[in-house]
């Protein structure tokens, strides 16, 4: 067979694997002494190579097989230091190709090869580390049981000791209580650069590294102290040349009978290759592979320690950026184009804040935050933040192209003690969102009452589909009065949410939303087979009354091609005649209807049911149009009635409103239409409008909105 299938839809390819091995079996055996055959040394690493291919393609993934791995090459004696680096270097550059050459390479693919090469190399690592350990104790117990033996096996563990010591690859100190070095074997002076006669003229402090220095002085402290009578740590030390190397570090305490320490024991490891591989692969973890900018880990963990800072009153602050537009750059330029301009933004928000210190973090796609953590008072951050427009504001050249981009930034700054990580997030990005929603190129601040009502506004906006199930709505209706006979002509019929937590919501708070949603249709329909039943109901009891229910009707309504059916549905339900129903449009979704709208107009009016334009006169006002509508009544808009007052300081404006209001009427009787003034509010105002031959009005003069059962009990009253 030329492959062995693997889970997930791939082929190792036995060809690749055995030639991988036999090439990984060719290296291992140019870099050292092996103690296998070279047969055994193949069959070995070609069951190593298969291990790492199903590795690669296991799901769920786990870099355990790799870890083992490198430690099985330890126990197979493969432990010159360029084993491991051949082993590494070989994972990522052609292990895929060659063992797996039908796996198309993806950014998943690449994580989990760097995954495998780290783990392999720590396995690696810590296996070496478990056998210097066991090694190291060893040794000690040898030390140990000579003291507890007779003078002649005495001499013979010293002299076993002494081989060890001398012939140790690792290296091996021993110094006094004082810190002055005893006597160290050949490969701790070639790990310095020392000779071993230098090494006895130093105290081992002076090899401290400064930066470890003072932990360490105290570590040691302890240990010859007798506090502890071990330890273990990685730590650097200075080369005769000046360089650094990196250790792995077991201090032992030597005792005298008495248990008073006598001298200590150090074996220490060069573990300079391992570390720095081990800071690659975290560069690589907690850095943006496109940009080199910290990754969202790295912010978070900054992030982190600023928040857990003891100064509670200590202020942080964030800009959270989002590129304006950035879709469309790559949709119309190319992705590769649009990573060089992330490439080229990134710079530039690094450099625009590179003085003052500031962590600048891409959290993926096109967004960008700056994290401000010495920030004084909100000023502070909204500089950075309009720096960070600045930058980015000045166009770009890619290739052929110069680019003019924008960012929008969101802005969050509050004391440390009074805040999350996900909470100055979510603040964060909720700001970003009212920057976005004001224009491009700006930046908006955090407000926390802003916040508080977009929640609730999102509560009722969850909450009005299930509201509408439950049958939470309920109607109001508004008399209509005859200025004339002062009898009630008609109600309109207003929707209200009575909110289980909230009490009766008024449609200001709720309307708006549903029409945004579109639940207005469903809403809007269920209002009006309400008020036909409500309005048969007293069309059966007060057949004198003649009452018409006004119902308002929504533009997406009048724009939806099933309203007549609809209207007409609710009506033979109902039973109410058409003629004691009036929809009332708004004179903005009235004026310039066109197409399917105006003849659902024409065919309501077929119907014979009554149309009203709402608040005539805060809209387009075509007068020329309106004598083509099907329209039987105009609503003057509330403003207008509001002007008509008595005498005092706005009686001039008032004369104007009235003269307005004069005008509408006349020209509504000219084109045969009945007029309702709304926002009655006093006597003075009634008495005007029906000076003016206005028809009917409407209003807290009037009376306000009230349940259906107090209209009828009004209708009893003017009937009695």
């Amino acid at each position: 067979m030329a492959a062995v299938p693997e889970p997930g839809g791939h082929d190792v390819s036995r060809a690749g694997a055995e030639g991988y091995a036999a090439e990984w079996a060719r290296a291992v055996r140019r870099l050292g002494f092996v103690p296998l055959s070279a047969g055994e040394t193949e069959r070995l690493l070609h069951q190593h190579t298969v291990g790492l291919a199903r590795a690669l393609l296991a799901e769920p993934f786990s870099t355990r097989p790799a870890a083992e791995i490198g430690r099985a090459l330890v126990e197979a004696h493969l432990t010159e230091p360029g084993v491991l680096d051949w082993s590494v270097q070989a994972l990522g550059d052609r292990f895929l190709a060659q063992v797996l050459p039908d796996r198309v390479p993806t950014d998943g693919t690449a994580d989990r090869v760097a995954a495998l090469q780290g783990a392999l190399a720590a396995g690696f690592a810590r296996a070496l580390r478990d056998r210097t350990f066991a090694q190291q104790e060893r040794i000690a117990r040898s030390a140990w049981q000579a003291r507890d033996e007779v003078e002649q096996a005495l001499r013979d563990s010293e002299a076993r000791f002494r081989a060890v010591f001398t012939g140790a690859a690792m290296g091996i100190g021993i110094a006094g209580v004082d810190g002055q070095i005893l006597d160290v074997n050949q490969a701790f002076a070639d790990m310095l650069g020392f000779s071993i006669k230098e090494l006895r003229q130093i105290n081992v402090a002076s090899l401290f590294h400064p930066d470890d220095a003072a932990g360490m002085w105290e570590l040691y402290q302890e240990l010859i102290e007798g506090k502890h009578d071990s330890a273990r740590v990685e730590k650097r030390y200075y080369r005769k040349d000046g360089s650094v190397v990196w250790t792995d570090l077991a201090v032992s305490l030597i005792r005298y009978d008495d248990s008073r320490p006598r001298f200590t024991v150090a074996m220490v490891e060069d573990i300079t290759e391992r570390y720095e591989l081990q800071q690659r692969l975290r560069f690589q973890a907690l850095h943006d592979p496109l940009t080199g900018l910290p990754n969202r880990t790295l912010f978070f963990e900054t992030l982190g320690l600023v928040l857990d800072t003891a100064d509670a009153e200590r202020r942080v602050g964030l800009c959270f950026l989002d590129l304006d537009g950035f879709k469309a750059v790559n949709d119309s330029l190319g992705h590769d184009l649009g990573d060089r301009l992330l490439v080229a933004i990134a710079r530039r928000l690094a450099d625009c804040v590179a003085g003052r210190g500031h962590l600048v973090a891409r959290m993926g796609g096109d967004e960008f935050v700056i994290l401000v953590d010495d920030a004084e008072e909100i000023d502070d951050v909204v500089a950075v933040a309009e720096a960070a427009l600045a930058a980015v504001a000045a166009p770009v050249r890619i290739g052929d192209h110069q680019l003019a981009v924008s960012a929008s930034v969101g802005i969050v700054e509050c004391p440390v003690g009074a805040t999350s990580a996900s909470e100055l997030m979510k603040a964060a990005d909720t700001t970003l969102y009212w920057a976005k929603a004001e224009g491009r190129g700006r930046w908006a601040v955090w407000d926390p009452e802003r916040s508080a009502q977009d929640i609730a506004r999102s509560a009722l906006v969850a909450g009005l589909p299930a509201a509408l199930d439950r049958g939470e709505f309920v109607l109001r209706y508004q008399p209509i009065v005859s200025l004339l006979e002062g009898s009630t002509v008609a109600v309109e019929a207003l929707v209200r949410w009575q909110h289980p937590e909230l009490g009766l919501v008024g449609p200001d708070r709720f309307i708006g939303l549903a029409e945004e949603t579109g639940l207005i249709v469903r809403l809007g329909e269920w209002v009006l087979r309400q008020a036909c039943r409500d309005a048969d109901a007293w069309r059966r009891e007060f057949p004198e009354a003649h009452l018409v229910v006004s119902v308002n009707l929504a533009a997406r309504q009048a724009e939806d091609p099933a309203i007549v059916d609809t209207v007409a549905d609710a009506l033979a339900r109902s039973g109410l005649p058409a003629d004691l129903l009036q929809l009332e449009l708004t004179e903005s979704a009235v004026m310039g209807t066109a197409g399917e709208p105006l003849r659902s107009l024409h065919r309501l009016a077929g119907l014979g049911v009554r149309l009203a334009i709402d608040d005539f006169g805060t809209g387009y006002s075509n007068l020329a149009y309106l004598r083509r509508l099907p329209i039987h009544c105009l609503k003057l808009a509330g403003p207008f009635v509001e002007g008509i007052r008595g005498d005092g300081p706005e009686a001039a404006a008032g004369h104007r409103d009235e003269r307005i209001v004069d005008a509408l009427v006349r020209l509504a009787h000219a084109l045969e239409l009945w007029v309702t003034a709304e926002a009655v509010e006093t006597e003075v105002q009634a008495e005007r409008l029906r000076a003016l031959r206005c028809d009917t009005g409407q209003g807290r003069w009037f009376g306000p909105p009230v349940p259906a059962t107090e209209i009828t009990a009004r209708l009893r009253g003017e009937g009695a």
